[in-house]
């Protein structure tokens, strides 16, 4: 039996791991429950297992603007603690990355292998996260990068515009940043299968299929709600000054998974009914 660690498990990607591995043996652990950049915490986590699915990630993008040593020691120093206990333990580690690995200046999906260029903190702190787990783990790592995640679990945009509608007349949107809405549900269950194929090593990009804009999403997200998605007007991201500079592009190819002989995952519009029908998002209640 393969027996499987979860770290940052009361994520939102962490809680819908833990759904989609309900029928096998798993350890749950949560940042309370496991410093991740504690090597010796690491170690003994991570001993007696033969999969571990690093969740765990200091995800607030502008913070790390004016802290970048705190979620460098999550993002990059909680990796390789990981990937190092995995090497000792003879495990397989799956380390959760992200867009922000790149700069956003393509117009056509970033392949696996395309050359990283973080242009924020928590882009260099993720992207070093991936270069000392592969370093301290080269034959026993799988990188696999996400990117605009949404689901029932945790804060996130889909949330976010359904709260606003019941607010506000009208919301402007961004509509010159490209990506590709991903449920934490699909991910999760796309992360099953990756550990079910046998794959050891190599970069995947744990993304919807399809592309939209901010925009796009929030009048397909007004759309499933039954709402009119003509409240949804366009802007673009001068209107939005933040920290951290935004990936203008954020497309990820998915040529990892037909080389493993694995679908790649589904439509994000495909994707977005479902989340809305199974009640993973949802209108707030009064």
């Amino acid at each position: 039996m393969t027996r499987i660690l979860i770290t940052g498990a009361a994520g939102m990607l962490g809680r819908d791991l833990q759904a989609a591995l309900a029928d096998r043996a798993v350890t749950a652990l949560s940042r309370s429950e496991l410093d991740v950049a504690d090597v010796d915490a690491a170690r003994e986590a991570v001993a007696g297992h033969d999969v571990v699915i690093n969740a765990a990630a200091w995800t607030r993008v502008d913070d790390a603007e004016s802290h970048e040593p705190e979620a460098h020691r999550v993002n990059a120093l909680g990796a390789q603690s990981l990937a190092r206990a995995a090497a000792g333990a003879g495990a397989v580690l799956v380390q959760l990355s992200t867009d922000y690995v790149f700069d956003g200046r393509a117009s056509t999906p970033y392949l696996e292998d395309a050359p990283l260029a973080p242009v924020s903190a928590y882009g260099r702190t993720k992207a070093e996260g991936e270069r000392l787990a592969r370093a301290a783990h080269p034959e026993g790592t799988l990188i696999v990068r996400t990117a605009w995640l949404y689901g029932e679990h945790g804060p996130n945009f889909a949330a976010t515009m359904l709260g606003l509608a019941t607010q506000r007349d009208t919301l402007s949107v961004v509509d010159d940043q490209r990506g590709q809405p991903t449920w934490t549900r699909d991910l999760a269950e796309q992360i099953v299968r990756l550990i079910d194929s046998g794959a050891r090593s190599g970069v995947l990009h744990g993304t919807a299929s399809g592309e939209t804009t901010w925009f796009g999403f929030a009048r397909a997200i007004f759309e499933e709600a039954g709402l009119d998605p003509e409240r949804v007007r366009p802007t673009d991201s001068s209107a939005f000054a933040r920290p951290a500079p935004r990936p203008a592009y954020s497309v990820l190819a998915h040529e990892g998974w037909r080389a493993l002989g694995l679908a790649p995952m589904r439509d994000w519009r495909e994707a977005l009914a479902d989340a809305w029908r199974s009640g993973a998002i949802a209108l707030p209640t009064a």
